[in-house]
């Protein structure tokens, strides 16, 4: 996704499976899924197999919850998220649970419906701006003050042991993305903070999503349904 993450640009397109979802993946999130559909079976299928490379699979958010069927590009988000899946448990019934976690950001270009069983599109990777020399003072500042957001909101919103902070050396570029994947955000907000390639403008959004929602929750005394507990998941026996 970005630079700093080991990527460089990339100087042709290349192609990735499509999974079409009502959510945004974030670079570094996981991001647990149940399959179900025959196509996406057979999607996981070749993701467990390594017929797919680096297990490895694009999605992109619907814009419209009325789209029955993604068929054009119009149907999705131009701007998606690569993930790699890292467990799949097969399901008596042939159906899976998988958890993947996102990695690298790409642009959309084209979807094909015919070459598989399941969608494939045509991406561009996407990195991040870089930083203007004399940064990293700011990005530091920055980077506390979003910490500190990120434990208001979940003192609120979630039970006392529900929640971490991220490492604290965790990267700035990548700190928005874990520090937003805690909270319970709209669609169109998870995706403003996908398309935002400059990381300092990353992070001033995702002070002001948490700082929101944190007084939502607050006034309304609401507390989210509970966060999916990947870490029990990724315990789960591997099909492989």
């Amino acid at each position: 996704m970005t630079h700093s993450e080991g990527h460089d640009s990339a100087p042709s397109p290349t192609t990735l499976p499509l999974f079409p979802l009502h959510t945004v993946a974030l670079p570094g999130v996981h991001l647990p899924l149940h399959i179900f559909e025959p196509r996406y079976r057979q999607l996981t299928v070749d993701l467990v197999t390594e017929v797919v490379p680096d297990r490895s699979f694009g999605v992109v958010a619907i814009t419209n919850p009325s789209v029955g069927e993604v068929e054009r590009t119009e149907h999705v988000h131009a701007t998606g998220c690569a993930v790699t899946l890292r467990e799949a448990r097969r399901l008596p019934d042939g159906r899976f649970d998988i958890i993947g976690t996102g990695h690298r950001r790409f642009r959309l270009l084209d979807i094909d419906t015919a070459s598989a069983p399941y969608l494939c599109g045509t991406v561009e990777w996407v990195d991040d701006e870089p930083l203007p020399d004399g940064a990293d003072e700011a990005a530091a500042r920055l980077s506390d003050v979003c910490r500190a957001a990120h434990r208001r909101y979940c003192t609120v919103a979630w039970e006392s042991d529900g929640w971490r902070s991220p490492p604290g050396d965790l990267g700035y570029d990548a700190l928005a993305y874990r520090l937003a994947s805690d909270c319970i955000l709209p669609l169109p907000d998870r995706q403003e903070l996908l398309e935002e390639r400059h990381p300092l403008r990353r992070l001033r959004l995702t002070y002001r999503l948490l700082a929101r929602e944190a007084a939502f929750v607050s006034e309304l005394s609401a507390v989210p349904a509970p966060h999916h507990d990947v870490d029990e998941a990724l315990s789960r026996p591997s099909l492989n």
